[in-house]
């Protein structure tokens, strides 16, 4: 998607640097209050009926519903802190590569479509934190494929591969659901404008690109193959025949030496 600097220059004051970084940290402590609380995600999570009774902050908290209805343990506090600091990678990564302004219009259009998504399938409530946390990470992976990651701390894999599996998971659900491809269209609308759509784009350029190399190769190719000169008379060419000499006769066409005077 497209930010003109008029656009960034006139709400540029809506930048908000290190949102996905903050987000995570937020995330992080809902988690860590489990310790106090294990049922805070349901004082936490998005219910429409109470949100219209009033509990508006519903839709924020909402966001990290399902860090405050998992118990806390040493394992899952582990997984935790990579997942802060695989969200802060991230969020400098698309900082670096969009700047400021347009990667934090890329996470407010994100937490938007997960919430709205809500409206369509009621039960995604408790996950639209994940599915914000995925937008950034297929981003990341569109944008970067070839970083990769320790699979169980151990095994390398690139980043496009994960992201990969984790897209036929979503796409698999929409098989048994309608209602689910709504749900992806919203919860992922910010990934197919910032980064899906302009991959393919790039992509078909790249295509196109290819294709024109190949055919001025072909020419180039064929051409080299033909020789400069051609004689009008006999047909040979200074690569069938280099130890002719050639010349352009008074008409304008190749003669070799043979042929010129005649």
């Amino acid at each position: 998607m497209v930010f003109s600097n008029n656009i960034e220059r006139r709400f540029g004051w809506l930048a908000f640097p290190g949102f996905l970084r903050y987000f995570a940290i937020l995330d992080a402590l809902v988690y860590l209050l489990t310790l106090v609380q294990p049922n805070i995600g349901l004082t936490l999570m998005l219910d429409w009926d109470r949100v219209m009774a009033g509990e508006v902050w519903r839709l924020i908290t909402g966001l990290f519903a399902v860090s405050g209805l998992g118990m806390a343990s040493s394992f899952g506090v582990l997984f935790k802190f990579f997942m802060v600091m695989i969200a802060f990678m991230i969020s400098d990564a698309l900082e670096g590569s969009w700047g400021v302004f347009k990667t934090t219009m890329f996470c407010y259009l994100g937490v938007i479509g997960a919430i709205a998504a809500t409206l369509v399938q009621p039960s995604t409530s408790l996950i639209i934190g994940y599915f914000f946390y995925e937008s950034a990470f297929f981003a990341f992976a569109t944008i970067f494929p070839r970083v990769e990651f320790r699979l169980f701390f151990i095994l390398p894999v690139q980043v496009r591969f994960l992201a990969m599996l984790a897209a036929v998971f979503l796409i698999w659900d929409g098989f048994s659901s309608l209602t689910w491809w709504g749900v992806i269209g919203l919860a992922f609308a910010n990934y197919l404008l910032w980064a899906g759509i302009p991959a393919l784009r790039g992509k078909s350029r790249e295509v196109k690109s290819a294709g024109r190399r190949r055919q001025f190769n072909a020419a180039a190719k064929a051409s080299s193959a033909e020789g400069l000169y051609r004689c009008a008379v006999c047909d040979r060419t200074d690569v069938s025949n280099p130890e002719l000499e050639f010349r352009v006769g008074e008409d304008g066409r190749d003669y070799c030496q043979e042929h010129l005077a005649d």
